[in-house]
């Protein structure tokens, strides 16, 4: 009844995904809604392990307030759960929900169609009520906050964006969920034969790297030894753009594992995301 409630939160009221129309779907990237438009993206993650998988919903609401600045909300939720636990990620799913207001503060063009620019983000991070599995779950559960930028070169047919995050959740009852570094390093291409206007797809193809590394579990005061993990993942992604829709998708295998004891090893990530796009003008952000 618990996951059945919390499909039908995310459906109804659609706060809504590891990635947005924009971009790739691991990791982070620099563009934002132009100014008045309006996003909704709808995510599926499944995470793999030796002991079991992991799907779970997110879904994501953005506004663009000017054509650099825009506020996102996230609400997850886990629809089937492994029996041992997961490291903490929040850049690639999880029971988090989340507010990000996000700020393009540079954006140099180099000539037509190409610019470098950076882009801070910044917000709230509450956990859901899905608890989970294994010893974890019975962790107090308390807000927190994540704040991290991304840089990059874009054009109308090469990406490169490199961006971190950082993830800190506040103390409760002498308990903490881990705090959790992310990181990511993605290039994108955008064939000249797949780049095309509407009434046509418009695709782009993606290299993605991604790494989190959380912190030790904070229980009763004392750090629990084997609750820390450092994974890093890569593989390709994909986006096509269809007048005001987008879909995208992509897997990744890990290339570094360092979990404790308390964790299986993942062995491969997949994401599908849908996007719609409201009161979009011609000349966006989304080249």
């Amino acid at each position: 009844m618990r996951t059945i409630f919390c499909i039908v939160f995310v459906l109804c009221f659609s706060l809504s995904s590891w990635a947005t129309g924009h971009g790739p779907v691991f990791g982070y990237a620099t563009p934002t809604n132009s100014q008045g438009e309006w996003s909704f993206d709808f995510g599926l993650q499944e995470r793999d392990t030796a002991l079991g998988s992991q799907l779970a919903a997110r879904s994501m609401f953005t506004y663009g307030f000017t054509p650099y600045l825009q506020l996102s909300l996230t609400t997850p939720a886990i629809l089937t759960n492994t029996h041992a636990n997961l490291p903490v990620t929040m850049m690639s799913g999880g029971d988090y929900f989340q507010s990000n207001l996000s700020w393009r503060f540079q954006h140099q063009a180099k000539s037509i169609g190409k610019r470098i620019e950076t882009t801070g983000f910044g917000g709230l991070v509450a956990v859901g009520p899905q608890a989970g599995s294994g010893p974890t779950s019975t962790i107090a559960r308390a807000p927190g906050f994540n704040a991290g930028a991304v840089a990059g070169l874009a054009s109308r047919s090469h990406y490169l964006w490199l961006g971190g995050a950082y993830t800190y959740f506040i103390e409760r009852d002498s308990s903490r969920i881990p705090s959790t570094v992310s990181y990511s390093l993605v290039y994108g291409f955008r064939p000249r034969s797949l780049r095309k206007d509407y009434p046509h797809w418009d695709w782009r193809i993606f290299g993605e790297l991604v790494g989190e590394r959380s912190s030790r579990v904070l229980m009763s005061g004392s750090l629990m030894s084997g609750t820390q993990a450092h994974q890093v993942f890569f593989g390709p992604s994909t986006l096509g753009i269809y007048k005001s829709f987008a879909i995208a998708g992509g897997v990744q295998f890990p290339v570094y594992r360092d979990v404790g004891s308390f964790f299986p090893r993942e062995r491969v990530r997949v994401v599908i995301n849908l996007s719609y796009f409201l009161f979009h003008r011609e000349h966006s952000n989304r080249e």
